[in-house]
């Protein structure tokens, strides 16, 4: 799974490929987060750094225009219309 990827990380860096293949896997699993769960994990770590939820709520907002989360689940029907229109 991602192959070509690995192999740019190798070819790009110091990384051997099973160095290459966990770095993937771990900004993979880190942007794997639902716009859901983004918001309350994020929510938590501002709230318990002293913020107001007003505060909170602009800076979340703002963030997510720059966050890449997880897509929502596509239907095989979704997935067809999105192809073929």
């Amino acid at each position: 799974m991602h192959d070509e990827l690995v192999d740019h990380l190798t070819r790009s860096s110091p990384l051997s490929r099973g160095e290459a293949l966990r770095v993937i896997q771990d900004v993979l699993a880190y942007f794997d987060e639902t716009t859901e769960d983004y918001v309350r994990r994020r929510h938590r770590e501002l709230q318990a750094q002293g913020l107001v939820n007003s505060a909170i709520f602009e800076r979340i907002t703002a963030d997510l225009n720059y966050r890449a989360v997880a897509p929502p689940e596509l239907t095989l029907r979704q997935v067809r219309r999105i192809v073929y229109g």
